[in-house]
């Protein structure tokens, strides 16, 4: 155990940590960055002692219980989390769920992109935020009952699913949809989420099933080129682009059109439209 490197890697993560990203309140003016000792132990579930002594390279050596409730206490990225343990002279147990908290730089990142439609969902095809832009591309999440903003439900159970699976495309990013969900089970094997999702989908579409059985593993990432028909532009020619938010177990997803192109122009005056139209998800 390296107690000097441990307790630096703990304050410097402490300051990193604004108390708002935890839920709690800004109080009393604060005389340094990022979180009080105390908030981090009581979010840790610790005495204020204990945490003490690990910042000051005094405390003993931590169990992995309290290694783990750290880590969620600091909100740390997977790297992050493994190099805590690995401080302590622990092997990393693998995380047990995404997050559902997206990373504060990435809603402001979505909130610059004013012309461009983006969205972050997690491992489960769950859609966690996104900008005004992909609102009007593909729907308002907003107006939808929160169990249904879930891509893979709304493909193979959704009102529209017999026309998404009967067209080519849709149909192999179906598969891809639950290759990469097989592989979400694999790496959370202990997340509800995830298990809950599969077993309403087993229960509910033989097209699911079907594409289960097969038991294809990938993980999608890179550039794709969709092709979309809008209620109100038309078709659409966009590059998809899939970013990895790292260690959140999120991805974040953007829509771009070729400048100059009618696709372009398409995306430009989605823009002046908004969400005039509706989808009805309820």
């Amino acid at each position: 155990m390296d107690r000097r490197q441990l307790a630096e890697f703990l304050r410097s993560r402490r300051a990193r940590v604004q108390p708002g990203d935890v839920g709690l309140g800004a109080g009393a003016r604060r005389r340094t960055p990022g979180l009080r000792r105390e908030e981090v132990a009581r979010l840790a579930g610790i005495s204020v002692d204990y945490y003490s002594r690990l910042e000051q390279a005094r405390g003993p050596r931590p169990s992995r219980q309290v290694l783990s409730a750290l880590a969620r206490a600091l909100r740390l990225y997977d790297a992050e989390r493994a190099h805590l343990y690995h401080l302590v002279g622990e092997l990393p147990t693998p995380p047990t769920s995404p997050s559902r908290d997206v990373p504060a730089g990435v809603l402001h990142l979505l909130d610059r992109l004013d012309d461009t439609p983006a969205y972050v969902i997690d491992v489960k095809y769950e859609i966690l935020a996104w900008n005004p832009m992909a609102a009007a591309l593909l729907g308002d999440p907003s107006a939808w009952p929160p169990h249904r903003r879930n891509i893979v439900w709304n493909l193979f159970v959704g009102e529209y699913s017999a026309a998404a699976l009967a067209d080519p495309d849709s149909s192999a990013f179906a598969d891809e949809c639950v290759a990469e969900l097989r592989a979400a089970a694999g790496r959370y094997p202990e997340d509800p989420g995830v298990q809950e999702l599969i077993t309403r989908l087993r229960a509910a579409s033989p097209e699911f099933v079907r594409r289960w059985e097969q038991l294809r593993v990938c993980v999608r990432a890179g550039s794709t080129t969709k092709q979309l028909r809008h209620p109100v532009v038309g078709d659409l020619t966009l590059e998809c682009e899939v970013l990895e938010i790292a260690g959140h177990g999120q991805r974040l997803i953007i829509y771009t059109a070729r400048p100059g192109s009618p696709s372009a122009e398409a995306l430009r005056l989605l823009g002046v439209v908004g969400t005039q139209w509706t989808v009805d998800l309820s």
